[in-house]
């Protein structure tokens, strides 16, 4: 086999080689999604009460950091507490 053949099989070996490398690392990143959607999907649903604490808390953390006035989450958070309260 010539010096040219030697280094083109070479070549196209270690192309392949990189290629079954990245399709194995695609694979494991959406094997990686998927694990991490199902567990989402099927972790329990918290709570009315709970999910209003996690509003609460959230908008209290949003007008410290001046994102948005103390009367502008109270307002928020009626009108959520209103969807979500009636949701339970």
């Amino acid at each position: 086999m010539s010096h040219k053949a030697v280094h083109y099989v070479t070549k196209s070996a270690s192309a392949a080689a990189g290629s079954i490398g990245t399709a194995a690392a695609a694979a494991a990143s959406a094997v990686a999604a998927v694990t991490v959607a199902a567990s989402i999907v099927l972790s329990p649903v918290p709570d009315a009460a709970a999910r209003m604490d996690g509003v609460h808390a959230d908008l209290l953390r949003a007008v410290e950091l001046n994102q948005i006035t103390a009367e502008q989450a109270e307002k928020f958070e009626a009108k959520l507490a209103g969807r979500i309260l009636g949701e339970a």
